[in-house]
């Protein structure tokens, strides 16, 4: 579903560290999901339920979709990318449908971060949260192995890293900044992600990778 289009693009950072001057942005197609056809009985996620849109409408989701808030989507990473999970409010009953797209929520205690359609039909845009049930369809199986970040760069000024964020933001969803104590000394990351196999990540690094932005491939 992803429009090619001319945009502005990252430029070459000068030893890691600086991100100036444009050029053309041309993403690459975004990997095929297979649906999850496992025959094992699904399992359900029980937990917080948050919805984000503005602000991140239009941009790359982990997929390389382009985010519609109006479609019925989620991020999550209790389930494998691709998988439909049927989600319940559990404070008035209602469920909707959402085809996991998405890596997230990145604030803790969030099982999952719903599109503006699904927390309408949902009846949680006032609120903004509420608890819900997840039940993955089709066989699908919650995540529980290890998680896969693209890494495109490490600094020790926070002001660096943000310049590197912002820039990444106007193409991808998923891009945080990991602060790291390490010999008495803090850097920050910034990372995209999380995925659930090397073979995403690894798809996602090539599609990002530019000139001077090397992008490296980390697990926890």
């Amino acid at each position: 579903m992803e429009r090619t289009s001319s945009c502005r693009r990252i430029a070459p950072i000068a030893f890691a560290i600086l991100i100036a001057g444009c050029a053309s942005y041309r993403p690459a197609a975004p990997p095929v999901i297979p649906p999850a056809l496992s025959r094992k009985p699904p399992a359900t996620v029980v937990g917080m339920a948050s919805w984000y849109g503005p602000g991140f409408n239009g941009r790359h989701t982990a997929t390389g979709q382009i985010y519609n808030q109006e479609d019925l989507t989620a991020a999550s990473n209790s389930f494998p990318l691709g998988s439909h999970v049927m989600v319940t409010n559990l404070n008035n009953g209602r469920s909707v449908e959402v085809l996991i797209n998405d890596r997230g929520p990145f604030k803790k205690g969030r099982k999952i971060d719903l599109s503006h359609a699904a927390a309408r039909s949902l009846g949680m845009l006032g609120t903004g949260t509420t608890r819900v049930s997840l039940a993955p369809m089709y066989g699908a199986q919650p995540e529980t192995t290890i998680r896969y970040y693209v890494q495109a760069g490490s600094f020790s000024r926070r002001d660096s890293a943000e310049q590197l964020r912002d820039a990444l933001l106007r193409h991808y969803s998923d891009v945080r900044i990991y602060t790291i104590e390490a010999n008495d000394r803090r850097f920050y990351r910034v990372r995209m992600g999380a995925f659930t196999n090397r073979e995403e990540a690894a798809a996602r690094a090539r599609q990002a990778a530019q000139p001077g932005l090397p992008m490296i491939i980390v697990s926890q």
